[in-house]
């Protein structure tokens, strides 16, 4: 079976098939749109980004992401247990606020300072 794709690796956006029984990829121009093909196919990861709950902070949330990407079937139990989290301000850009989440090797780290209010 043949299964389209359009690659996301760079702004080309090349328009891949990939025969899903052998992995033969066409239609790429370069070899990160057949790695990213494999990759999809097999076995999907998304970079995590969403927000924490900060406490006594100027604003209300932080914005977070991790710092690799995450197996796609896990994206959901990592939000739940990110949901559930609360920081006392300050947080800063940078801080580290779940390491190895789910065992993943990914951390979830803070993309924005929030300061004392």
């Amino acid at each position: 079976m043949i299964k389209e794709m359009i690659c996301i690796q760079c702004p080309r956006g090349c328009h891949l098939k990939i025969d899903t029984e052998t992995l033969e990829v066409t239609g790429n121009f370069c070899p990160r749109g057949a790695k990213y093909a494999v990759s999809e196919l097999t076995h999907p990861e998304r970079t995590l980004t969403t927000t924490v709950k900060v406490l006594g902070g100027h604003i209300a949330r932080a914005s977070c992401r991790s710092d690799k990407p995450l197996p796609k079937e896990k994206i959901f139990e990592a939000m739940e247990i990110i949901d559930a989290l609360s920081f006392k301000a300050p947080v800063k850009l940078g801080d580290v606020l779940v390491e190895n989440i789910l065992g993943t090797g990914a951390n979830i780290i803070a993309t924005k300072t929030v300061e004392k209010e």
